[in-house]
Order: structure tokens, then C-alpha cells, then sequence
């Protein structure tokens, strides 16, 4: 059965954390820990995924050190990482805290409605209306794709 599929929308609570679907909780804890990492997209959306993906991730990342000495924009992406990434902890209820700081850029605020997004490596959560133009402008560039395709 494929991992981290499917959307569902999600309450975030006053203290700002939601519960994760069980389904996407299991998939979480397939890993044997519960220590994941958020990361705020530049898409405006917070990713979610397991300290072992998010180790993956940035492991393909040759001589960091080396790379930040000689380069403006390899510092800058470094910045980004650093300052819109932590860790949390899943809670034994399935809860996960968005960052107080994440929180308002990504409009993810307390008592509003959240979309939990699966995307195959973890989820990402989504402010409703963000999603919602997200999901248009991705059904809109397949309906491209397709009417190129069917034009050759």
C-alpha cells in the first residue's frame, strides 16, 4: 500500500496543533520514531516528513562547508532551511505542533481548517483556500499537459 496518499482536512486547535488522520499516522510511525521534522515550502504550505526522509534529503548535499565559503545564494538556501526548519515530536494522541513562527506566514492559524496533503514522502499542511488554488493551478497544468500530448 503506497505511503503519505490522500488529502483530509484537519482542525488545528487553540494550542496550534492538529491530529494527524490515522492512516497518515501509521504511515509516520512505519518509521519507528516519532521525531519528524517541518519545514515551511516557499509555496506557503508546512511539509512534514520523517527524520530518516528529511536525513535522505539533505544528505545529497556534497561539502556544505565547503560550498557556503564561496557562494551568496548557497548561503541564502542554507538561511531557508535553517530558519524555516525544526523538529517536533508526534504526540501519542497524533498531534504535531506547527510553530508558533510558521504558523501566521503560512495562515495556518488556531480553530481555522487545515488540508493534510499526502505527497508519497510525508504530508504537507495547507491553509483551505491555499490548497484549493494549489489543487486549480496543478488541475490546470494537466489539463495543459494532456492538450499538448493530444496536439502531437
Amino acid at each position: 500500500m503506497p505511503k503519505f496518499c490522500g488529502q483530509e482536512h484537519c482542525l488545528i486547535d487553540r494550542n496550534g496543533r492538529i491530529r494527524l488522520p490515522a492512516r497518515l499516522l501509521d504511515d509516520f510511525l512505519s518509521f519507528d520514531e516519532r521525531e519528524v521534522v517541518v519545514h515551511c515550502l516557499p509555496e506557503n504550505a508546512l511539509a512534514v516528513y520523517p527524520l530518516a526522509v528529511w536525513r535522505q534529503m539533505r544528505a545529497d548535499e556534497p561539502r556544505p562547508a565547503a560550498r557556503a565559503g564561496g557562494s551568496l545564494a548557497y548561503r541564502r538556501q542554507l538561511r531557508r532551511f535553517g530558519a524555516f526548519t525544526q523538529s517536533e515530536r508526534l504526540s501519542n494522541q497524533g498531534r504535531i505542533t506547527i510553530p508558533g513562527l510558521f504558523r501566521e506566514s503560512l495562515r495556518l492559524m488556531p480553530g481555522e481548517t487545515a488540508v493534510v496533503v499526502g505527497c508519497e514522502i510525508g504530508v504537507e499542511v495547507w491553509n483551505l483556500a491555499l490548497w484549493q488554488r494549489e489543487f486549480a493551478a496543478i488541475r490546470d497544468y494537466e489539463n495543459h499537459r494532456s492538450q499538448v500530448e493530444l496536439a502531437e
